[in-house]
């Protein structure tokens, strides 16, 4: 564990190295923690700014990277809620700063990649740990049985409860340390590490069920079932791994589906987010919510709305069809694909579109299980959320995006390559020029 504090670099880069780390360890918690240390990273990489890497910032990756905020930049023009779309610009800022800030920072993140994942998901271990340790506090507190931690009183989002987080925005950080921390189990370590590992990944599955997301148990399955194998395995290894990992997922799936509560989360509650909306009852179907989104699309398909217009229009929209539970919430679309054509039409939908099979391209070009396991992530949860609507979600999206496209090139050992040999170059022609003099 010592190389994860200790590393061998310049000072400057050792202090990139922490702030990145401390980053991703803030991620789980208040978002007021995470938007100080990346100001404090920012300011740090301006003042180790060097020219030379300016160019780096001119990319199609970075394009890429910045693209959701530069479409909502565009759809800020014609929006009529501008305000609004100003909260949006302001909130989907990280998109735009993270790949800027990853490119003219010296570090080589490909050099620390493995380390900040493992700290990460140390830290997501440790944040389960500690929610399990507060709901068996208030279930003693209380004198409950020790069963009521699978009630609906300690799953979803009353689990997530006490760190302030969405349930599934906080799900979609487990998975990232949940699937690297597996990788490590196929690698050549220590028994003792294997053991410490093997525990963290069983505490972080416990945790992801516990928080009871139907779209992140859709990502794992496809994660174990084919990304595992077809990155970690060829022939017929990976056709008995996909095999047993199917029987035991469904193994593991009926064990979950026996305790009342997870039945009624994933079973009860996909099944009312499918049904036809009823006048009068307590909640209103996802299905039915986006009926709605469709219907105002429909008027304006090629542009939208504009940013900033999503909640305004659908909470007028959602009083007419008699959807008051949702109108009372001001929900959103609760689909990240319909919101970008609510709000900057198909062409916003298309650009977001091509992001995603950028990313996927990138992350299957190199086998990279937990860039795809990012991806699917984010591919998959954009059905049910608006993932770019939210502090935690933007944050998730901008950060890791950046982080495993900037750690998986060799751009910056290259650049430094030239600036080394550039160096060198002008040092023996300096030592020339003080020869000839003498």
């Amino acid at each position: 564990m010592k190389q994860l504090l200790l590393i061998c670099d310049t000072n400057a880069n050792k202090i990139s190295y922490f702030h990145i780390m401390l980053l991703m360890a803030s991620l789980p918690f208040d978002r007021f923690y995470s938007h100080i240390i990346l100001i404090s990273f920012i300011i740090h990489t301006l003042i180790y700014f060097k020219k030379g890497t300016l160019v780096s910032v001119f990319t199609v990756k970075t394009a890429v990277l910045q693209s959701v905020f530069l479409v909502s930049l565009i759809a800020t023009v014609y929006s009529l809620y501008r305000s609004q779309a100003i909260n949006e610009l302001t909130l989907r800022l990280p998109a735009l700063l993270f790949p800027v800030v990853f490119a003219l920072n010296a570090l080589d993140f490909k050099k620390y990649r493995s380390n900040l994942l493992l700290a990460f998901g140390l830290v997501c271990t440790a944040t389960i740990i500690y929610l399990y340790v507060d709901a068996l506090i208030t279930i003693r507190y209380y004198h409950l049985p020790i069963k009521t931690i699978l009630s609906a009183a300690f799953t979803n989002h009353n689990f997530s409860e006490p760190i302030d987080m969405h349930a599934t925005f906080f799900s979609l950080q487990l998975v990232i340390g949940l699937v690297y921390l597996l990788t490590l189990l196929f690698k050549p370590l220590a028994l003792s590490l294997k053991l410490l590992y093997g525990v963290c990944c069983f505490i972080l599955l416990c945790g992801i069920i516990q928080l009871s997301s139907k779209s992140i148990l859709a990502v794992l399955f496809l994660i174990v079932n084919l990304a595992l194998p077809y990155c970690l395995f060829l022939g017929k290894k990976r056709l008995t791994f996909m095999l047993v990992g199917l029987a035991l997922s469904t193994l593991a799936f009926v064990i979950v589906l026996n305790g009342k509560s997870f039945n009624e989360r994933y079973i009860t509650s996909l099944k009312d987010d499918f049904a036809v909306a009823r006048p009068g009852e307590s909640t209103d179907p996802r299905l039915a919510r986006w009926h709605v989104v469709v219907e105002l699309i429909k008027q304006r398909p090629l542009m939208g709305y504009g940013s900033g217009s999503e909640v305004s229009l659908l909470h007028d929209e959602f009083f007419k069809a008699k959807m008051y539970s949702s109108f009372l919430a001001g929900l959103n679309s609760h689909n990240q694909y319909l919101s970008f054509i609510m709000k900057s039409g198909v062409w916003g939908l298309l650009v977001y579109l091509l992001t995603l099979g950028y990313g996927f391209k990138m992350a299957f070009k190199k086998k990279d299980l937990v860039f795809i396991s990012f991806m699917l992530v984010i591919a998959i949860v954009s059905l049910s959320e608006n993932v770019l609507d939210a502090d935690k979600g933007v944050m998730f999206y901008s950060f890791f995006f950046a982080f495993f496209l900037f750690s998986d090139s060799s751009e910056k050992s290259s650049l430094a390559g030239k600036n080394k040999s550039h160096e060198n170059s002008n040092e023996i022609a300096t030592n020339r020029l003080t020869v000839t003099s003498y």
